[in-house]
């Protein structure tokens, strides 16, 4: 049953997504903003499972990037419903990121067929600033700073994640970084999980 627990976790996060966009439509800004950072903090919750557990597994890699992927943009458009002119003053930032991520997906979908799941150091480190920026969003009010220090590390990780499409033949999950995935190669060792 332990082994279990990320995926139900990871799932709780996926099934919060109505409720959160409810909240959003019906502009209900505490309980959207309690939901918001629960899910931000089972997303921390159920990868440190994963590893403690040793329970990572291609269909959780799949499903925490499906998870990921949903809380933020219902996270954006939660944005949008409670602090529309921080957004139309910050267009180019706020809009930024989705498009980064959209571009990665659809190259990933192009390379793989699928979504990746590289699950990256840089990546994991962008998600934290990015679940900061959000988390505190919502909590504390609009920081502009914030804002674009989110936006440099979601680049710099979506730059690292288009690179690794580019190296990669096949869909793999769970490589630490670019850095270690041509290390490995050079090595002729194996990387991450297919």
């Amino acid at each position: 049953m332990l082994r279990h627990l990320p995926n139900i976790l990871t799932s709780a996060r996926i099934l919060a997504i109505p409720a959160l966009v409810w909240l959003a439509v019906t502009r209900r800004h505490d309980p959207f903003a309690v939901l918001l950072v629960a899910s931000l903090v089972g997303d921390i919750v159920d990868g440190l499972l994963a590893r403690v557990l040793h329970a990572s597994s291609a269909l959780g890699a799949s499903l925490d990037s499906v998870a990921d992927l949903l809380l933020f943009f219902t996270a954006a458009y939660g944005a949008w419903a409670f602090y529309p002119d921080a957004m139309r003053a910050h267009a180019f930032a706020f809009g930024l990121i989705p498009v980064l991520w959209i571009a990665e997906i659809a190259a990933s979908f192009v390379r793989y067929g699928r979504p990746s799941s590289f699950h990256t150091t840089l990546a994991r480190i962008a998600a934290y600033v990015m679940g900061i920026f959000i988390g505190l969003l919502f909590l504390t009010g609009f920081e502009p700073w914030l804002l674009y220090v989110a936006d440099a590390a979601v680049t710099l990780a979506t730059l690292e994640e288009f690179a690794l499409l580019a190296v990669l033949p096949t869909w793999t999950a769970d490589v630490r970084g670019l850095y270690w995935v041509l290390r490995a190669r050079r090595a002729g060792q194996p990387i991450g999980r297919a």
